[in-house]
Formats: C-alpha cells, structure tokens, sequence
C-alpha cells in the first residue's frame, strides 16, 4: 500500500537533517510591515505613539477641539457680534434672546423677535417681552462693529451681526449692556494664552532643575528637593494671592499680564523638575551616556541631545495637564480681584460680575463664561490621559 501523496517523507534515525537555503538576493525590507508601513518606510517611536493616540477617540476628539478654540482665538474680532466696548444702554441686563429656523413649518433664515423692555416700579426689575409681529432676519458675514485687528489696521467685517435696526444677544448682557457672549469670546484670548505661557516658562524651570539636580546630584539636588518641598507645602492659592498682590495698582494691563504670567509659570515648575529628575536619575546610568562621556560631550548638551529626548513624550503629556491649572490659577485669581484688570478681559474677570448671590439669582446668564473654562478643562484633561497612554512604552 502507498503512502499518500501529501505524507512528509521522514529521514532514518541517524541520518543528517536536511535544510535549505535560498539563493536569492537578501532584501533587508521583506517582512517588515508595522501598522501598515512596508518597504523602506520603519515606524519611530513617535509614529507608533501617534497610532496609539489615534486609537483613543476622547483625546482626539478634545485636540480637535482645542485646535478649532485657540485658532478661534487668532481671530476672536471676526467671531463676536459686537466690539469688546460696546454698550447698550437700552438693554441692561437683558436675558438671552431665542433665535429660530422655523417659520410656518419652512426651514428660512434664523431670525430673532423684537423686544419690549418695560421697568416693573414695583420690584425695579426690567421686564422683557418678545413682539412676535416683528421679524428680525441675522445677518452672517456682515459690516458691524468697527475693531482694530491685532492693532494692526480698522476693520468691520463680522461672522454674524445683529439685525438692521436689531439686537442679538444670544447670552444676555451684563450691568453695563455689554453683550456677554462677545466678551466671553474676547476672554478666551487672554485665559487661554495665559495658560500656554504660563507652562512654557514652568517647563523651562523644571527642565533646567530639574536635569541639572538629576544629572548630578549631590549637594545641588538636595538643595532643590528642598527648596520644591517648601513650596509644595505651601497652599496654592494664598501663595497666588499674596504674589499677585505685591504688583503695583499703576502698572499697566499689559504689565500686569506679564506679572501674573510669570507668577503663574514661576510657582508651578516644582511638579515638573521632579519628574525630570526622576527619569535623569534612571537614564544617566544608561551607555550612551558614558559614551557621550567618554567623548568629551559637555553636560548641557548630554541633558539636551542625548537624555530630555528620551522622555519628551512624557513631558508633552505632562504639559497638556499642567495648562488647566495654569487657566484656573488665572480664573481664580482675577475672580478674587487680585489678578488681572479691566480693561483686559478673561474669563476670570466676566465671573467677577457673578459674584452675588442676588445676581446669580436674578441674572443667571452672568455665569455662561463659566462652561467654556469646564469644557476647555476637560479637553485638556482628556488630551493628557491620551498622550500619557500613547506615550507609555509599556503598554
């Protein structure tokens, strides 16, 4: 009886095992595909980051949106309805205004109602009432308020604009008239640069300590670890308060900025220089660190070229979660009066109209500022989380 066809052949006992070996020419790219990636083309460590990070929809999601917001603030003159400045006599403390796409069951045009405004003698609270017989069509890409761009030239031109002989304000306005969601608008500029600036100048400090105190160490790195100690000892806010008071009432706002920038950025390197230190302590052991040595490389440039790149990763996730305190320790600030002044304009100084209880209660709209600082919060949160996942070589 045969053996079928397909039955291997086996070699006596005893008998040499057989191998093969292939002539053709060696091709160092056959096989290697990552993640799609053939040929010439191998994955960096910074490529298999980003596949990791698109996998977590969140983080994607809240860097999108913090994209489309700090380009929103390039052109923050062009987005909001009104000027920073303009008043509106005729309509203190107006509730937000109703906008509808409907009319007689067709899609047209949004368009708001005109209002009434009728003072109640008895309780000195304005009353507002919609006049459903007039129509009032917005206008998108319009001529309105005039604004110097970037303090570069006049302009008018707006993404929407009330209607002719109209008013639109779609969160209300304040004790002055002044439409809120402008203001929120011209806000975002300053809270949301703030917080970049802010963590520029921390990573500078934590990354120059913190490398020298972990590359080093000895009497300097006691010193520091110290000196981070007593400042984390210290409760955040009064520290902030008793900084934010010694600036001078006559300087200017855009002094002021500066100074609360600088206190901001100057009392929150501590986190920072410790997990720099951290990560030096481990990596200057490494070889290529004694060969770096051994070759007569310097230490600012062994701690720049050869040790800081090695964990960039972990810095640019450490800074995303570093700028939401950056814009609360502003918020905070200019709620409590110490930090910036009019006429500069954040989202801390809008809340600071919110701070009665009398007014939350008769103008609640006074707190809308208050949602862009949550959502911008967890955005950053969530594009942390994300890239410190991504980021993680032992996931």
């Amino acid at each position: 009886m045969k053996a079928p066809k397909d039955t291997p052949v086996l070699s006596p006992p005893g008998a040499p095992m057989e191998h093969y070996v292939s002539t053709a020419d060696f091709d160092p790219n056959v096989g290697s595909q990552i993640e799609g990636v053939i040929g010439e083309d191998h994955a960096t460590p910074f490529q298999i980051m980003w596949w990791r990070f698109t996998r977590h929809r969140l983080a994607v999601a809240s860097g999108i949106f913090l994209c489309v917001i700090y380009f929103s603030i390039l052109i923050c003159e062009f987005l909001a309805p009104y000027n920073l400045h303009s008043r509106n006599t005729d309509y203190i403390y107006a509730p937000p205004q109703e906008v509808h796409i409907f009319r007689d069951g067709r899609l047209v045009t949004p368009y708001t109602y005109a209002r009434t405004m009728t003072l109640n003698m008895e309780t000195l609270h304005r009353d507002y009432a919609y006049d459903e017989s007039s129509v009032q069509t917005l206008r998108f890409f319009c001529h309105g308020d005039t604004y110097t761009f970037w303090n570069l030239f006049e302009a008018d031109l707006h993404l929407i604009c009330p209607p002719e002989g109209g008013e639109l304000f779609l969160l209300g306005t304040d004790r002055l008239g002044r439409d809120v969601l402008s203001r929120t608008i011209y806000g975002a500029r300053i809270s949301l640069t703030i917080g970049v600036l802010g963590v520029m100048m921390s990573f500078m400090l934590g990354i120059v300590i913190g490398g020298m105190a972990g590359y080093h160490g000895g009497v300097f790195d006691l010193m520091v670890q110290r000196v981070i100690e007593v400042l984390q000892s210290i409760p955040s806010i009064p520290l902030w308060m008793a900084l934010a008071a010694i600036i001078p009432v006559t300087w200017s706002p855009i002094l002021v900025f500066v100074g609360i920038t600088v206190i901001l950025g100057m009392l929150d390197w501590t986190g920072l220089a410790r997990a720099v230190r951290s990560k030096l302590l481990a990596l200057r052991e490494e070889d290529y660190v004694l060969a770096a040595q051994l070759m007569g490389a310097k230490s600012g440039r062994i701690i720049r070229r050869h040790l800081i790149p090695g964990f960039m990763s972990h810095l640019i996730a450490t800074a995303t979660l570093t700028i939401p305190g950056m814009i609360l320790g502003e918020t905070a600030l200019s709620f409590l009066g110490i930090g910036l002044r009019p006429p500069i304009t954040s989202w801390g100084i809008l809340l600071t109209e919110a701070r009665s209880v009398n007014i939350i209660a008769l103008y609640p709209w006074l707190l809308t500022p208050v949602i862009p600082v949550i959502f911008v919060i967890l955005a950053f949160n969530f594009l942390g989380d994300g890239l410190r996942d991504a980021a993680d070589p032992y996931k």
